[in-house]
């Protein structure tokens, strides 16, 4: 049987915790009846900095059931490093972790496909959203093209995987090795190479409270995963660099074979707008570049990716 823990990184969801919270356990029960997961599996809750009753809530359920844990965070430090929090916390604890967010849009159905696909020897076992039927048509081309653009820059995502996955204490422990402080999870646990494999399921809807990942959150996830996994837009620039630069010199012939030939004639506007197109790139490509110097002024401090302010275990 596997030891499984589940690690469920948590911020103001006082209003679907307790719903959540009694489904894994029936679940766990299940699992454990049928002889798939161990009896001293737990479900560890991660509280982001929340500003609610969050980790009341935790603390009550931990209270009433052992089965439940919790780990406070000393301060928000977003959805991706409380994950990782969770995830380095518990690795020598379990046989495999389960990541899975509170408010269980993700089928916690398929935790027997995975933890099979895991005693079949899995390393990794990746959730993937068989369709996007209850997505908005903006949502679903989003996401769609934001897995497509991270594959062509270079950064191997898995299509319609978020961050529902199962990962064994080895691919855990192999995680451990990467220290970035910039993290993207799901473009950096692939970079493993450990066996993995994939199991589909259909995402439901949220029952209550709002969306952790509107879309203002969704783009700063894009681009942080594009530039923390790739350099392709510094290639794009160098590219679009030379581009322009080739341009030039035949501009440059040109002007001189038209002013011999004498057809020039005085004009401002493509002047202007020459200043302005040129303008315009120069300040894109040193934001960009300023932006992989910022992630490398973060880079180099080394501070702490998270500090735990509580753990509530056994």
């Amino acid at each position: 049987m596997t030891k499984l823990y589940l690690a469920i990184p948590c911020y103001n969801e006082e209003e679907v915790l307790r719903d959540s919270a009694g489904k894994l356990l029936k679940k766990y029960e299940d699992m454990m009846a049928e002889g798939k997961i161990t009896y001293d599996s737990k479900i560890v809750f991660i509280d982001d900095g929340s500003k609610d009753r969050t980790w009341r809530i935790i603390t009550e359920l931990h209270d009433e059931n052992p089965v439940f844990q919790g780990i406070k965070l000393s301060r928000n430090r977003g959805h991706q490093n409380a994950l990782l929090c969770g995830l380095m916390t518990l690795r020598d604890k379990a046989d495999a972790v389960i990541s899975i967010d509170a408010d269980l849009q993700d089928d916690i159905n398929v935790f027997d496909e995975m933890v099979a696909r895991y005693e079949e020897g899995c390393d990794v076992v990746y959730g993937v959203r068989s369709k996007r039927a209850t997505d908005t048509f903006f949502k679903r081309f989003t996401a769609e093209a934001f897995y497509k653009i991270l594959n062509h820059m270079g950064a191997k995502v898995i299509f319609n995987h978020a961050d529902f996955r199962l990962m064994s204490r080895r691919a855990l422990e192999a995680f451990s090795h990467y220290k970035e402080t910039n993290i993207f999870l799901r473009g950096m646990v692939p970079l493993i190479g450990y066996k993995s494999e994939i199991v589909k399921y259909e995402r439901s809807e949220r029952l209550a409270g709002e969306s952790k990942y509107p879309l203002k959150k969704m783009l700063a996830l894009a681009w942080e995963g594009i530039t923390s996994m790739s350099i392709q837009p510094i290639r794009i620039i160098t590219w679009l660099g030379l581009i322009i630069f080739l341009i030039s010199l035949v501009m440059i012939v040109y002007s001189i074979i038209a002013f011999c030939a004498g057809w020039t004639v005085s004009g401002w506007a493509s002047t202007l707008s020459s200043i302005w197109a040129l303008g315009g790139l120069q300040l894109l490509a040193i934001g960009i570049i300023g932006e992989y110097i910022g992630k490398i002024y973060l880079e180099v401090k080394r501070r702490p990716r998270f500090i735990v302010e509580e753990f509530l275990e056994d």
